[in-house]
């Protein structure tokens, strides 16, 4: 999960894309700026007023800019993010949505003792948008499952609580209902589970696992999940420790990543500076430790750490009054 490039030498594509995207992704780039790392950051346009501008939400040109960098830094996008970021992840290969779920301090978080992550396929289920149909008696949506994708995305998921020293592995699914597509999910993540007989398995249908997020988040650690199920208990897992300015993302492939706050463009409070940067931010550690540069991810996330516990410089999402410089300059302070 590292690049082969130079040591502290890297090109990073930079979208900012719409809303509050803009001005968490200038914040994020400034702390950036103060670690011990040359960055090579190459802009790219996408998202709403991209389309608006050039007739198309996510040009070549951008495309052609993010395949060329070790990582990608993304901020937001409005209406178009289906076509934005899902097209992303295609065209990349991004198979892998990694949606980390941690209790910090000072944000209303429902339980202080929260940590999980949640690994979710990206390139098929639901989400394939040119498999649905609109016929005259209603409309129809194909939910694609692959013995390929789902292999893929159950290894991922054991290799990573193996490098993360996570001890256990709980596969999401409904295997009850739909007993041939998620049953194949179902059957394959114990086939895999039998190369890596050191962690704990454990499988939950969909909607019990949404219940026990609220009642005994602690009991998780990894969870692997088709596409639809882990975008919607990602956004719950966002629930339980303070908001979607707190939940980071990474889309990982074989060629490339992209790193993203689980925020969308909120045009409502975009262009007032009250826009929490925490989860962009915590999105370029997660782009920090896949190119391997661990010691600055931890200077990074120590820093953020700093402010929360100290609790005086929040934004109004976690019931302070901070702008987004006024966090962002005091997270450089304890740099």
């Amino acid at each position: 999960m590292s690049t082969s490039k130079t040591k502290n030498k890297y090109q990073i594509a930079v979208i900012p894309g719409d809303g509050i995207g803009k001005e968490v992704m200038e914040a994020t780039i400034s702390v950036l700026d103060e670690l011990d790392i040359e960055f090579d950051y190459v802009y790219g346009e996408a998202g709403d007023e991209c389309g608006e501008k050039n007739g198309n939400p996510l040009p070549e040109e951008t495309l052609n800019i993010i395949r060329d960098s070790d990582a990608c830094l993304f901020g937001a996008a409005g209406e178009t993010a289906a076509d934005v970021i899902v097209k992303i992840r295609q065209e990349m290969k991004m198979y892998a949505n990694l949606r980390p779920v941690k209790a910090y301090p000072n944000t209303n978080a429902l339980f202080d003792d929260v940590d999980f992550m949640i690994v979710r396929e990206n390139t098929e289920g639901l989400y394939i948008a040119d498999q649905e149909e609109l016929t005259e008696d209603g409309a129809i949506a194909k939910r694609i499952i692959t013995r390929k994708a789902e292999e893929r995305i159950i290894d991922y998921a054991f290799n990573y609580a193996k490098e993360n020293n996570k001890s256990k592995v709980t596969a999401v699914h409904k295997a009850n209902v739909l007993k041939k597509s998620d049953g194949l999910f179902k059957d394959v993540f114990y086939e895999v589970a039998e190369k890596y007989p050191e962690i704990e398995t454990e499988d939950f249908y969909v909607d019990a696992t949404a219940m026990y997020l609220i009642t005994q988040p602690q009991n998780f650690e990894v969870i692997v999940t088709t596409n639809l199920f882990g975008d919607i208990l990602s956004d719950e897992g966002a629930g339980l420790v303070g908001g979607l300015g707190l939940i980071p993302s990474a889309n990982i492939g074989e060629n490339g990543a992209l790193f993203e706050p689980v925020h969308g463009s909120a045009p409502d409070i975009a262009g007032e500076g009250k826009a929490n940067p925490i989860a962009m931010m915590l999105s370029a550690i997660m782009m920090l430790r896949y190119i391997g540069e661990n010691e600055q991810a931890d200077r990074f996330e120590s820093a953020i750490l700093k402010v929360l516990n100290e609790g005086k410089t929040l934004t109004s999402d976690l019931g302070g009054s901070a702008s987004t410089l006024e966090v962002t300059k005091v997270i450089k302070d304890y740099l």
